[in-house]
């Protein structure tokens, strides 16, 4: 999808993207091997130039995640999933000033990773450092500006997607939770029912001597990260297909 991808380049949205594929333009190489005028020769001079820029970032997520805007970004995950993860954090409450983090969970896909505060929480900071992207949900209001106020010297990956605007351009409206049960995608019974309020309650309870209840906020943690997946490839393939339909 990457490649068929033309609203990265300054001045073009969904409509003239849609033209442009509407001549048999469908990749990036078809319009650059084109033979004939698509628009007026400075113009087509513009978009070559960037299509040939593109090329040369091709594995560069941070290039495509500024230059794409925010409701387009799912058009990068195919692209970049190899080096994926998947990421949520839970905390003792909303506010970045006077709260922290108690939990990030990360998901590549195969392997669950869990970064617990007064235990393993700095090791975060470094293997984050292995990843090309994240995927999130709410991650760009949320997730994201908390941990890096916790850790003020951490790299992010540059490449990121907010599942949240992916699934809202598909009609999905509500929190994560919502939209799984929306989607039929379930949890397991421990867990079913938990939201942000009980997490933080989870966290208290631990602190005060209950072990089970960090089990439990670790679980309903992994489910977060882990039910991100079947949602990012849902929307893609959605998206993709709704998207790529003035070609078929």
């Amino acid at each position: 999808m990457l490649q068929r991808t033309f609203m990265h380049i300054q001045g073009i949205g969904e409509k003239t993207e849609k033209r442009i594929w509407s001549k048999g333009i469908a990749t990036w190489q078809d319009f650059l091997d084109w033979p004939g005028p698509v628009f007026s020769s400075g113009r087509d001079r513009v978009i070559r130039a960037a299509l040939e820029e593109s090329l040369v970032h091709l594995d560069d997520p941070a290039y495509f995640k500024k230059l794409l805007p925010s409701n387009q970004s799912w058009r990068m995950y195919r692209r970049f999933k190899g080096k994926t993860a998947f990421l949520d954090i839970e905390t003792s409450g909303l506010d970045q000033d006077m709260h922290e983090i108690t939990v990030i969970g990360v998901y590549d896909g195969q392997k669950v990773f869990s970064y617990v505060n007064g235990f393993n929480l700095p090791d975060f900071e470094i293997d984050i450092a292995e990843y090309d992207m994240v995927i999130t949900f709410n991650g760009a209001m949320f997730d994201l500006p908390f941990i890096r106020r916790s850790f003020p010297s951490i790299t992010l990956p540059e490449g990121h997607i907010d599942l949240m605007h992916a699934l809202r351009k598909l009609g999905y409206r509500g929190g994560l939770k919502k939209i799984e049960k929306d989607l039929g995608i379930s949890r397991g019974e421990d867990i079913d029912g938990l939201g942000g309020y009980e997490a933080v309650l989870l966290w208290r309870a631990w602190r005060n001597g209950d072990k089970a209840a960090l089990d439990r906020l670790i679980a309903y943690n992994t489910a977060d990260i882990v039910n991100l997946k079947p949602l990012m490839e849902l929307a893609y393939d959605r998206l993709s297909s709704q998207t790529l339909a003035p070609l078929q």
